[in-house]
């Protein structure tokens, strides 16, 4: 039985615009060992969808690297040693 492609009236309202279309191609190329571990972590984790799992992979990288980079008064460091006390209202 086929799996039946999601039509624009399948898809919640804030996927239905033309700015989420995806109408650009990029393609990578492994080697053989890289294959090998991305189907096994595929058969392992049960993806569905190789194309689905590459794509939310190199966003998670893409935007974890983004609020990394974010601008901010304070340097990582410093934000990291701050200590924040909660001060209980009279």
């Amino acid at each position: 039985m086929a799996k039946k492609a999601k039509t624009k009236e399948t898809l919640p309202p804030s996927l239905r615009t033309e700015a989420y279309k995806r109408r650009h191609k990029a393609v990578i190329l492994l080697n053989d060992k890289e294959l090998e571990a991305i189907e096994m972590y595929c058969k392992k984790y049960k993806v569905k969808s190789k194309t689905g799992f590459m794509r939310e992979a190199v966003l998670r990288t893409v935007m974890a690297q983004f609020l990394e980079d974010y601008p901010t008064l304070f340097e990582k460091k410093e934000l990291d040693n701050l200590v924040v006390r909660h001060v209980a209202e009279p």
